[in-house]
């Protein structure tokens, strides 16, 4: 069951069952469970967690759930960081934010590899879930938050990706042939001074298609004498120049506001990470909180779209 929103509140209600998915349900020993990836096939939604051992750096698990509110997470990871081969020195310090993407009948997924040199942009691909082929890594030291688009746009395979500029973390659209060399980047959209996202914004999940554009959910970042507040937000691109912005919105869908959003690792973060539109015309967003937990929230997706066009274009 989904709380009503009271006046002036979230968009986005949470799930009352939040956090749906906790170090609790992890079958093996883990620090946090956090930004995981989301995708329904058929009836079954997949659920690609980042899961945070002991030991400090982060590997992939699966849950899986009937409903994508009850989810069972299978009992060893199915993807950790490589230990040989050309990805093994720049995933020494883990792999990390998976992102996965429908193109072509493939289901690909963007993560972080880390290691002493920096973050730097990953693509593998699966058909199982269970099992990952890494492709090539995308792009050089100080890259993340990269994301596919479902689709080919005039041809060819678009992303997201957040490089970071004078300390200045900015959304980005660069553009590929084969899915392996990558260029032609623009920048699509900065923080805003003196708003929500005033520091350092991010892309979160696979952008999605609607007759008014690219909706993409993204993260925003407020920094604060007590720390950053990571809040969750969209914006309306251009369905064939994803480089331009047609609405993006004012204020935040969904704000760090409960306990399990503010208190944990890092607190006071909701950091969108997946999401499923449904048949009903609901849209369930998954988010990591406090880089702790999963949770889940829901809208109606016409409501979602409707508070973006409201924004600015720039």
């Amino acid at each position: 069951m989904i709380k009503r929103p009271s006046l002036g509140h979230d968009i986005l209600q949470r799930f009352e069952g939040n956090p749906i998915i906790t170090l609790e349900d992890i079958p093996f020993r883990c620090n946090t469970v956090f930004n995981g990836t989301v995708i329904k096939k058929g009836n079954r939604y997949y659920h690609l967690l980042r899961v945070e051992g002991q030991q400090g750096y982060s590997v992939f698990a699966l849950a899986i759930s009937q409903d994508g509110l009850h989810f069972t997470v299978e009992d060893q990871p199915v993807m950790v960081p490589a230990r040989k081969g050309p990805f093994a020195r720049y995933e020494t310090m883990g792999i990390e934010d998976p992102r996965i993407t429908e193109l072509e009948g493939v289901y690909y997924v963007m993560y972080t590899a880390y290691s002493k040199y920096g973050p730097r942009i990953a693509l593998a691909k699966t058909e199982d879930f269970y099992h990952y082929k890494r492709i090539a890594l995308v792009s050089e030291p100080g890259n993340k938050d990269g994301i596919l688009f479902p689709e080919k746009i005039n041809g060819e395979y678009v992303r997201l990706d957040r490089p970071i500029g004078k300390e200045i973390g900015s959304m980005w659209v660069s553009y590929s042939k084969n899915l392996v060399d990558w260029g032609k980047s623009e920048l699509l959209m900065t923080p805003r001074p003196g708003l929500w996202d005033s520091f350092r914004i991010g892309a979160s999940v696979a952008p999605i298609k609607t007759e008014h554009g690219w909706l993409e959910i993204y993260h925003g970042v407020k920094m604060t004498t007590a720390g950053p507040i990571y809040k969750i937000g969209t914006v309306l691109l251009d369905l064939e120049q994803p480089y331009k912005v047609i609405a993006r919105c004012d204020e935040p869908a969904l704000s760090p506001r409960e306990d399990y959003e503010r208190i944990g690792d890092v607190g006071n973060v909701a950091f969108a990470c997946g999401a499923v539109v449904e048949n009903s015309g609901e849209i369930k967003v998954y988010y990591g909180a406090a880089d702790t937990c999963v949770c889940v929230a829901t809208a109606d997706f016409k409501e979602l779209i409707a508070m973006t066009l409201v924004g600015e274009s720039s």
